[in-house]
């Protein structure tokens, strides 16, 4: 998957030359290419900002630097571009497996307070992380790119390793436990231990339904339960 990430701080995007990520970047199976904004721009001094037309506190990202890198990727990315800002969709984990089937994507990230609204017609999907502010679109695009990727045939290494994690199935993933059996008095759960996979699976099945419910009411009520669902719980309540 090619990745142009268009950004006034292209050095925040070193985070994705370690752990998974940077990996997968090793087997070439991601490229990311974090481009500076200010490249692109007209200006003798650099500028990429500007004061709001009619007045207003703060400043606005102009269109001729933000337009021009647009295009510049475009070239050689015919990907969707993405825009972090607060008028978006609330990212989710939906949003991140449909962009995954993508080839190629380019984000925007901005700052300030805003972009020049003549950008938007160059801009095809709009994302938000929630109602609350960063300090610039670099801090939402980190995670938003990494649930991406991480959805890439590969780049974990084997499919299962994300079909149980929470919000897969729309549910909280349940609890998890490694060495030792004994910690502090805290047992591990028997049904764990023994080697009963199907016990082990509705276990499981029931524990991410309980928890859900008890921490993300509004996820547990948009679950449809199944009769073995029903079932487990009365089990398990």
């Amino acid at each position: 998957m090619r990745i142009n990430i268009l950004t006034l701080f292209p050095e925040m995007f070193d985070i994705f030359n370690h752990s998974i990520i940077g990996k997968a970047k090793e087997k070439k199976l991601v490229e990311i290419d974090a481009i500076n904004i200010r490249d692109f721009t007209l200006s003798r001094h650099k500028k990429v900002d500007d004061y709001p037309y009619g007045g207003g506190a703060g400043m606005v990202m102009t269109p001729q630097p933000l337009v021009d890198s647009i295009r510049y990727c475009k070239k050689n990315n015919k990907g969707k571009v993405i825009f972090l800002g607060p008028r978006g969709k609330t990212f989710n984990q939906d949003i991140a497996k449909e962009l995954s089937k993508e080839d190629e994507l380019i984000f925007i990230c901005g700052h300030y307070e805003g972009i020049d609204e003549r950008v938007y017609k160059h801009i095809d999907l709009e994302i938000s992380l929630g109602d609350f502010i960063l300090t610039g679109g670099e801090m939402a695009a980190v995670p938003v790119i990494d649930s991406i990727l991480r959805l890439k045939n590969g780049v974990l290494g084997k499919e299962e390793s994300y079909m149980d994690e929470s919000f897969s199935d729309g549910l909280l993933e349940y609890p998890q436990y490694t060495r030792p059996e004994e910690f502090e008095g805290d047992k591990v759960p028997e049904v764990l231990l023994s080697g009963h996979h199907e016990n082990i699976r509705k276990w499981r099945r029931a524990q991410a339904l309980i928890i859900t419910k008890r921490k993300r009411k509004d996820l547990y009520d948009k679950i449809l339960l199944t009769k073995e669902d029903k079932k487990i719980l009365e089990k398990y309540k």
